[in-house]
């Protein structure tokens, strides 16, 4: 169990699994066509030292230790009542103002992923936190199976990166992954987003 800010929390969190020693030299350079350049708030790991208070009296309370400035600015813009926790439409605008918009369906499944013990429909820091972390892992990974840097993962790219982490899924499975969660106007590829929710599918469903 961890405690911050006066609470106890389980220890464990959902995560991508752990990248590949090669990412590092495949990930473009920010800025490279095909990719926006990586926003600061998205890159891991994170360096900052310190814990970071969100006082908020309804309920609010700390970001764990290391928590990066970033991560805190983004929690407190969307926090509009200032409760200390989000909802769904908050945490959606927090992660599209800082990468690419999320869909609702997308952030619905990481609000479920993610959720606080204690209200299971809002998002507290330490939920925050932790998901900022995973979205880091799993951008690096995008950004290193995007060969044609095209800003989208079609279903050999998306092969080829759950096979890095150890899944191998059977091709009728990567198709119907591709075919349902892809947006309509992809034509068959997947946002950052949508292959976040894929990849967390297939992490979830190996622990069974």
């Amino acid at each position: 169990m961890a405690e911050y800010g006066g609470q106890k929390r389980d220890s464990y969190a959902p995560s991508a699994p752990p990248m590949p020693d090669s990412f590092s030299a495949a990930l473009p350079s920010s800025g490279e066509r095909g990719h926006p350049p990586l926003p600061p708030s998205y890159s891991y790991p994170y360096p900052s030292p310190s814990a970071s208070p969100w006082d908020s009296g309804a309920g609010g309370g700390y970001f764990p230790p290391g928590t990066p400035p970033e991560v805190v600015r983004s929690f407190q813009a969307v926090d509009r009542d200032r409760s200390g926790f989000i909802d769904e439409s908050e945490l959606q605008a927090a992660l599209s103002s800082s990468y690419h918009r999320f869909s609702i369906r997308t952030v619905r499944w990481l609000m479920f992923l993610f959720k606080n013990p204690s209200n299971t429909t809002k998002m507290g820091p330490i939920e925050f936190a932790s998901l900022w972390a995973c979205l880091g892992q799993w951008q690096a990974i995008f950004y290193m199976f995007d060969r044609d840097r095209s800003g989208k993962i079609n279903s050999v790219e998306l092969r080829d990166a759950l096979i890095s982490l150890g899944y191998a899924v059977p091709p009728s499975v990567i198709q119907l992954l591709v075919s349902n969660y892809a947006e309509a106007s992809a034509r068959g590829e997947l946002n950052y987003d949508n292959f976040v929710e894929c990849g967390m599918i297939v992490k979830v469903c190996n622990q069974f």
